[in-house]
């Protein structure tokens, strides 16, 4: 059962965490080609479905801490230190997910949308560039619980 507890969990994190990862990647630098070129539909169209790509393997992404807790469990390293910290990383991209790079893709397609004043556009610039370094936190933090995954430092399973 473990075998196979770790086999779908490895699957559910490549399969949604990757796309999410590389989607929220591609979104800052379409936000600003389309911020550069106002009306340009296809450029927002591609920003939407960026953010939809987010949006959606963000949800199914859960499938990874689920199968993870359980394949920990059946391992017996729950409390395992290199499994804590990997599942505080998660939380912690969750957030960054979930708090500094959804909504802020949701306000920047508004702007783009030109449910905004012209005004706007320039504090949307501001906010892409943070929306950059917000994804490249998580990215980062998705990097960390990869390589704590692999490595397992104190791991208790002899890998």
């Amino acid at each position: 059962m473990t075998k196979f507890l770790l086999a779908v969990h490895v699957l559910a994190a490549v399969i949604t965490i990757g796309p999410v990862t590389v989607a929220a990647s591609m979104f800052p630098p379409t936000a600003r080609r389309a911020l550069a070129e106002p009306g340009d539909a296809a450029t927002l169209a591609e920003a939407r479905t960026l953010h939809r790509i987010c949006r959606v393997y963000a949800v199914i992404a859960v499938a990874v801490p689920v199968f993870g807790l359980a394949t920990a469990d059946s391992l017996h390293v729950l409390s395992s230190p290199w499994l804590i910290t990997s599942i505080v990383l998660t939380a912690a991209a969750a957030a960054v997910l979930g708090i500094l790079i959804l909504p802020r893709q949701s306000a920047t397609l508004t702007v783009l949308g030109g449910a905004v004043d012209p005004g706007g556009v320039a504090t949307a610039r501001q906010a892409v560039g943070r929306l950059g370094m917000h994804t490249g936190l998580f990215n980062l933090l998705w990097a960390t619980v990869t390589v704590l995954m692999i490595v397992r430092p104190g791991s208790t399973t002899g890998a």
